[in-house]
């Protein structure tokens, strides 16, 4: 996006959140809060940002490296954590020569989506205002603050909701804390804000009425889904959210033609796939970075983790877990097994039990089981191995480190052996 420069605040302590671990950092299906914020901005072409940090930046800083080849990120230090408005003034000789406008988010704001920010900024350029901010209606909006406006409806001030009196509590819209200001209006007003008596802090909050009273132009943009505005401070935040998160993208399959039993007990992890006419069954967990094909069955009380891909019309069911294999076309894995790293042809199937030793306490080894293959109940294929195509293995057979088993053979036993070869037909 030309002309837009942004600051994410992200020097939180999380006190509340009763952590070692920055509030930012803490993870959503596997990635840490502050990437989906990065995610995004990399999504609308944001070329640079500044990212306050505070409490425990060596791991802010150590986690962004995997940025570098993607965002301009600049490290701004907040040496003392007194508030939101202090935490912008490390970032005024950043932007000491920029002329564009300035985008304030927070780094603990997963949920905000790209079209939200492409919104707000253009009616900020639109209405040429001086400061833009993102509000949204809430039926419970404890703890957040509140927008106060005039007879004419025009935003004149937000109060904390530590500083609300009872009339102001009953109000409903709230500040996201997510605004755009003209570069100028910011930094030449932020130093004028003073410390709050009780909280002993310089609130951001304070520039709107500061702002209003010297009659610069403040507009207001306002959310239709107030999800987005959904900060975390608590552990009880983060496992709101993650249940939106969560929601959202399990809407977003069902709308593509997956069907998903029950959405309440269906975790499917960001950078999924799936084709259509795919059912997706109760109590099943998806990793990001999965593939699945077309016309599938998974689940109930599935594990799929990432590096996995299902073709089409596979089958895989109860209390099955894989992990980095590719599972061909028309292949049922239906009950209990464990297939880590494996390799499997069309047309096999895996008997309820089954599970590739893949590990031998050093390096992750291969199996490979050719197309048409039958592996009995109980099999343990101790990887590397391979099993050839339509080959058998008896149930209860261990087919050790090595000893492939030839194209259509039979093998039973520990360690398995050949018993026959079947008949070509």
């Amino acid at each position: 996006m030309q002309d837009l420069e942004v600051i994410v605040l992200a020097a939180g302590k999380s006190t509340r959140v009763k952590s070692q671990i920055p509030k930012v950092l803490h993870k959503i299906f596997g990635k840490p809060v502050l990437g989906y914020i990065l995610g995004l901005l990399s999504a609308i072409k944001i070329k640079r940002i500044a990212l306050v940090v505070g409490y425990r930046q060596d791991l802010v800083k150590e986690f962004i490296k995997a940025y570098k080849n993607k965002l301009d990120i600049r490290l701004c230090r907040q040496k003392r954590l007194l508030g939101t408005a202090d935490a912008i003034k490390p970032t005024r000789n950043l932007f000491k020569k920029a002329k564009a406008d300035v985008l304030i988010l927070y780094g603990d704001h997963p949920l905000i989506k790209r079209q939200t920010l492409l919104d707000l900024t253009k009616a900020h350029r639109n209405n040429f205002a001086d400061c833009t901010l993102l509000t949204a209606m809430m039926d419970n909006p404890k703890d957040y603050g509140r927008i106060i406006r005039d007879r004419q409806g025009k935003v004149t001030k937000i109060v904390e909701e530590k500083d609300c009196l009872d009339q102001q509590k009953l109000i409903k819209e709230i500040n996201t804390g997510i605004y755009c200001f003209k570069k100028d209006v910011l930094f030449s007003n932020i130093d004028k804000i003073k410390i709050n008596k009780l909280k002993k802090e310089y609130y951001l909050t304070d520039i709107i009425e500061l702002l209003r009273n010297s009659g610069y132009k403040i507009e207001a943009v306002r959310l239709e889904d107030s999800s987005e505005s959904y900060g975390i401070n608590t552990r009880e935040d983060l496992a709101k959210v993650i249940d939106v998160m969560r929601h959202r993208i399990l809407r977003d399959f069902m709308n593509e033609g997956v069907t998903i039993l029950d959405p309440n007990t269906t975790y499917i992890y960001p950078g999924v796939k799936i084709g259509q006419d795919t059912v997706i069954y109760p109590y099943t967990f998806i990793e990001s970075g999965v593939v699945i094909g077309k016309r599938c069955s998974v689940g109930p009380f599935c594990h799929i983790r990432p590096k996995t891909i299902l073709e089409n019309d596979t089958s895989i069911g109860n209390f099955t877990e894989l992990n980095r294999s590719r599972i061909g076309s028309f292949t049922r894995v239906r009950h209990f097994s464990y297939l880590g790293d494996a390799r499997i042809g069309e047309k096999v199937n895996i008997g309820a039990g089954t599970v590739t030793a893949n590990y031998d306490g050093r390096n992750k080894n291969i199996t490979k089981i050719g197309s048409g293959a039958f592996i009995g109940s109980d099999t343990i294929l101790v990887a590397p191995v391979k099993i050839g195509k339509n080959a058998i293995t008896g149930a209860g057979s261990v087919v050790t480190r090595g000893k492939d088993v030839p194209d259509s053979a039979i093998v039973v036993g520990v360690p398995a052996k050949i018993l026959k070869r079947k008949k070509k037909i």
